[in-house]
């Protein structure tokens, strides 16, 4: 490369001494950090690189024989802005114009105002473009002139503009141009904070430690500048290490240092590490301010140590430190947040007493806990109440009062929270729109849930997994799973990570529409997204098998969950006994039932009832009698499902008393007789003669408000035909039409019996 350039503008080697155009010491360019000698090697060879190509007009650190004009005449042209001037004209279509401009603008270095008129003319010259050496030129000049805004910017065009050679960077030009006047390291702060307010927080933190080799520290207020940024950006441990790299180079810490630590740590909830800075201030001799404090009483109340956070408190109190509004609002919010509204009032009464007022936080917190309550008329006075003492609602507030009337069904007037919204010149945010569609979607008004949903995307606001995830509940609850798929996909298009409950959602959905294959599909699917399937995704499926009457490929599923080192739960083995028993597997299930108590799980209610139940229809009554009696043993209260199963059972085996005994249990224990009951009732009592007691029963479940359908109808019609009681069977018939329960007499006799 050297010898290419060498050839292409006829340089032949000179010494280097002759080569710079800094100083009258040729060594000074290159005197780099003597703590960094690994800074010197690639300084020599910029430095020499830019010499070389320099070189035509650098041989003598005066202008006597330059493009045909000297310092002073170089000095009026750019004073009076004579850009037409022949020289300057025939300067600029040479080849090296770029070098000679550096070489200018050091020979304008005692005037700043002409340097920079000559670097913002030069550079909006068609074709020409300053070097990196030229901007750092420009930049040593502006800050030693005390031009420290123009500095700024030209600083930052240089950043931005990432013209640094490969394995430099604009801390390496810098220190390698220091000389050009005299030397300052104020040049090299700014640097630094140029960089922070760039958000190149990485290098930022690179620029620090050259500053800390070379011995050039920036300023403290820089460093917590880049302290706080990293804090805010969630760059894993970085923020802790600059921290402690400050601390190494004995850069000076103060109060809000500490506080950006301590705040970023309880937001990690790292509360160990925040309460030992707040120890370790206090030990150096750092006074504690009210945001200290606010920070650890909000870092402990997030995370529900409330009665650390009351310590907190009094250690604030103790310490002659006045608790402000945010204070009470940071307890305020922990105590509704966590179910404790009586002692939120108190500091709210509190808050009054020491002469504060509640600001729109505080009304806020309280609303949005109200609402969670469902106490939705308390956070309507709250609305009301601020609004009295000239309070403007915020979008917060807004949303609280809009989630809590969806939630409580009040869909109307969470519209006319939004209208109210819109009037007051508040713009919905992604949290309020979400709330909104979600409400929408609870109700089923899917088409109206779409048009918010495109209103939002026209508004500019981007649609969150939640939003997302209230759309696909909607569309599962409505029955339209394709919709819903459709946007599974649009959410990956935009890079947007479902989650395991959205996930769900899709697959209860398709498990209902039994479309199972797709189901099993997008299990796959969930494993190659890197979400991690749990019980309840995989019990869904294996009960969707069963109920689909794939018994083999439930158990499968079953053994997958099991090898992926999943546990289940009692709704799993409810699953998989019921499906097993209704597959006829009874003594499997009653395997699994066994096998529960060895992996720590004691068998439900629901459990019991599914084997029960699948027992009496198995002809297995007498084991089913004993796991009855056995749930009776343990306290457990049998349900409906369980009585229901046993009376059938009992009625199918002609234990008659025992059947209606457990009729009269049910009653005495204020359990409702339902379809299934009275089905097995009367279809018992047809089937043993007691034909009148069945019709009594009939007229029961009637005036009880159980209507019967066509199978207890037809068990009665058919014994009085096979009884030859034609007349009651039509009597029956009559009766029933006339209650509106058959449309009109229908021949429904037995086959070969004479009506």
């Amino acid at each position: 490369m050297l010898i290419f350039l060498r050839g292409l503008f006829g340089i032949g080697r000179r010494h280097a001494h002759r080569l710079t155009a800094f100083s009258h010491n040729p060594n000074h360019i290159f005197n780099t950090c003597s703590s960094s000698p690994s800074l010197v090697s690639p300084l020599i060879w910029l430095s020499s690189f830019i010499c070389l190509i320099r070189f035509p007009f650098v041989s003598s650190r005066h202008f006597h024989n330059f493009g045909g004009f000297d310092k002073d005449s170089i000095r009026e042209i750019v004073q009076e802005q004579r850009w037409d001037d022949f020289r300057v004209v025939s300067f600029f279509y040479s080849a090296l114009a770029p070098i000679w401009a550096s070489r200018i603008l050091v020979e304008l270095r005692q005037d700043a105002r002409l340097a920079l008129r000559f670097f913002e003319w030069a550079k909006g010259r068609v074709g020409f473009q300053h070097t990196s050496e030229a901007y750092c030129i420009l930049v040593h000049i502006l800050f030693c002139a005390r031009f420290y805004s123009d500095a700024n910017a030209v600083l930052k065009e240089l950043i931005s503009s990432r013209r640094v050679l490969p394995g430099w960077d604009v801390f390496d030009l810098l220190w390698a141009t220091r000389n050009v006047c005299v030397p300052g390291f104020g040049v090299f702060d700014a640097l630094f904070s140029a960089l922070i307010e760039l958000g190149m927080l990485e290098e930022a933190n690179e620029c620090f430690l050259k500053m800390k080799k070379c011995r050039v520290f920036p300023k403290p207020r820089s460093c917590n500048a880049l302290l706080y940024k990293l804090s805010k950006v969630g760059r894993g441990d970085l923020p802790m290490k600059f921290f402690k790299d400050m601390g190494a180079a004995s850069i000076k810490m103060s109060v809000f240092t500490y506080n950006i630590m301590i705040d970023y740590l309880c937001k990690e909830g790292d509360l160990e590490m925040a309460k030992s800075l707040f120890t370790q201030m206090k030990e150096e001799g750092f006074t504690p301010d009210i945001v200290t404090y606010n920070t650890l009483i909000d870092g402990h109340g997030k995370l529900g140590l409330l009665d650390e956070c009351v310590y907190i408190f009094e250690q604030l109190k103790d310490a002659d430190c006045d608790p402000d509004v945010v204070t009470y609002n940071a307890l305020i919010n922990c105590f509704c947040k966590f179910e404790r509204m009586p002692k939120a009032f108190e500091f709210l009464h509190e808050l009054k007493a020491n002469g504060l007022k509640p600001n729109v936080v505080t009304y806020s917190t309280f609303i949005d806990a109200f609402c969670k309550e469902g106490m939705l008329q308390e956070a309507i006075k709250f609305f009301v109440d601020m609004r009295r003492v000239a309070l403007t609602p915020n979008e917060f507030t807004y949303t609280a009062l809009i989630d809590g009337n969806c939630k409580a069904g009040n869909l109307a007037e969470a519209l006319k929270l939004v209208k109210e919204l819109l009037q007051a010149g508040i713009n919905l945010n992604v949290v309020t729109y979400t709330t909104l569609l979600d409400g929408l979607c609870q109700e089923g008004r899917m088409k109206e849930s779409e048009e918010v949903f495109r209103a939002m995307l026209k508004a500019g606001v981007a649609p969150n997994l939640q939003t997302y995830t209230a759309l696909v509940h909607g569309f599962i609850k409505a029955k339209k799973t394709e919709n819903a798929k459709d946007i599974l996909k649009e959410m990956k298009e935009k890079c947007i990570k479902p989650d395991l409950l959205l996930y769900g959602t899709i697959l209860w959905g398709l498990c209902n529409e039994k479309r199972h294959e797709e189901a099993r599909l997008l299990i796959g699917e969930i494993k190659e997204s890197g979400v991690k399937t749990n019980t309840v995704i995989y019990t869904t499926l294996i009960d969707a098998y069963f109920k689909a009457g794939q018994g083999a490929e439930a158990l499968s599923l079953l053994e997958e969950m099991l090898d992926l080192g999943l546990i289940p739960t009692e709704v799993t083995y409810c699953a998989l006994i019921d499906g097993l028993c209704k597959s006829g597997l009874v003594q499997e299930a009653m395997h699994h039932f066994g096998r529960m108590p060895e992996i720590g799980l004691q068998p439900n209610i629901a459990v019991y009832t599914a084997l029960v139940d699948g027992m009496c229809k198995n002809n297995c009554f007498e084991g089913a009698k004993k796991l009855f009696e056995e749930m009776l043993n343990k306290g457990m209260t049998p349900d409906k499902i369980a009585y229901t199963a046993l009376i059938d059972g009992n009625m199918k085996h002609g234990n008659l008393q025992e059947a209606l005994n457990l009729r009269d249990r049910m009653i005495e224990i204020g359990m409702e007789l339902d379809l299934q009951a009275y089905t097995a009732l009367i279809w018992g009592l047809s089937h043993c003669g007691q034909v009148q007691e069945a019709r009594n029963l009939l007229h029961e479940m009637i005036e009880n408000g159980v209507l019967p359908d066509e199978v207890v109808y037809m068990c009665l019609i058919k014994k009085y035909y096979a009884l030859g009681e034609v007349d009651e069977a039509l009597e029956l018939q009559n009766e029933m039409a006339k209650r509106g329960l058959i449309p009109g007499l229908i021949d429904h006799a037995v086959p070969g019996v004479q009506t």
